[in-house]
Parts: structure tokens; C-alpha cells; sequence
């Protein structure tokens, strides 16, 4: 199972990720070990998450997600 999520960031831009274990991944994003993007930009809030069948699946979607937003 993997997923897609969005996180909003403290300067309120979006930040679209994914992942198979959410909770381990919004750890490492807590700890600033994250993705570049998110590392200085916290406290990060967890807006959307979307299950998807497949990590080609989540690619997919995400990609899709970024393209449809301005802040992402």
C-alpha cells in the first residue's frame, strides 16, 4: 500500500509526497530529515492523504498533483 499526502508548510506552501509507512515518514519530516523542501519550512500540518494500489500509482498521482497546483 502506498500513499500520496499533502502537507501544508508554516509559510503556507504545499509540499506532495509519497509513501508506504506515513507515520515513519512524518517523523523523519519532523525531525527536518525530510525532503529538502520541507526542512526549514515547519511546523508542517498534514492535509491530504490519498491510498493508492502502487508506488508507480503514487508517482503518478503526485506528479498529477503538482501540476494541477500552483504552490506545489
Amino acid at each position: 500500500m502506498w500513499l500520496v499526502y499533502i502537507l501544508e508548510c508554516a509559510d503556507k506552501s504545499l509540499y506532495t509526497g509519497i509513501t508506504s509507512d506515513l507515520e515513519k515518514r512524518m517523523s523523519v519530516h519532523a525531525a527536518g530529515k525530510g525532503a529538502k523542501y520541507t526542512k526549514h519550512r515547519g511546523p508542517l500540518i498534514l492535509r491530504y492523504t490519498e491510498t493508492v494500489a502502487s508506488r508507480g500509482d503514487a508517482l503518478r498521482d503526485r506528479k498529477s498533483t503538482r501540476l494541477n497546483s500552483s504552490h506545489t
